[in-house]
C-alpha cells in the first residue's frame, strides 16, 4: 500500500488549499481514511477522517467548518479541501489509511498506512 500526498504550499491567512492523497490500491479497501498534521515540536494531531463508503466524516474541532474531506473512488484519491486557513494550520499534512472508523479515528496508532506528507505554510 502506497499513499502519496500532494497539493501543499504556502498561502496567506484566509486562503485555501486542496490536498490530495493518491493510493496505490482502491481506497474502498480501507475502512477509514484520515488526514493528520504535525507542526515542528508538536505531536501529530488528527484533522479529519472518512468511512469506507464516504457516507460519514469526522473532524477535529479546530478545523470543523473550514476543512472538508472527500473520496474519489474512480481516481483512488482522498482529498482535503482547506478554506479560511490560519497561521496555526501550518504543519506537515499526512494522509493515512486504517481499519477502524469511529470515536478512535483521531488516534494515529489505528492507521497502519501513511504517506510521506506535504507541507502547508500559512502566513499572517
Amino acid at each position: 500500500v502506497q499513499l502519496v500526498e500532494s497539493g501543499g504550499g504556502s498561502v496567506q491567512a484566509g486562503g485555501s488549499l486542496t490536498l490530495s492523497c493518491s493510493s496505490s490500491t482502491s481506497t474502498y479497501t480501507y475502512k477509514c481514511v484520515g488526514w493528520f498534521r504535525q507542526a515542528p515540536g508538536k505531536e501529530p494531531e488528527g484533522v479529519a477522517a472518512m468511512n469506507r463508503d464516504g457516507t460519514d466524516s469526522l473532524y477535529a474541532d479546530y478545523v470543523k467548518g473550514r476543512f472538508t474531506i472527500s473520496r474519489d473512488y474512480a481516481k483512488n484519491t482522498v482529498n482535503l479541501q482547506m478554506n479560511s486557513l490560519k497561521p496555526e494550520d501550518t504543519a506537515m499534512y499526512y494522509c493515512a489509511a486504517g481499519r477502524r472508523f469511529g470515536t478512535e479515528w483521531i488516534i494515529p496508532n489505528n492507521y497502519p498506512y501513511w504517506g510521506q506528507g506535504t507541507q502547508v505554510t500559512v502566513s499572517s
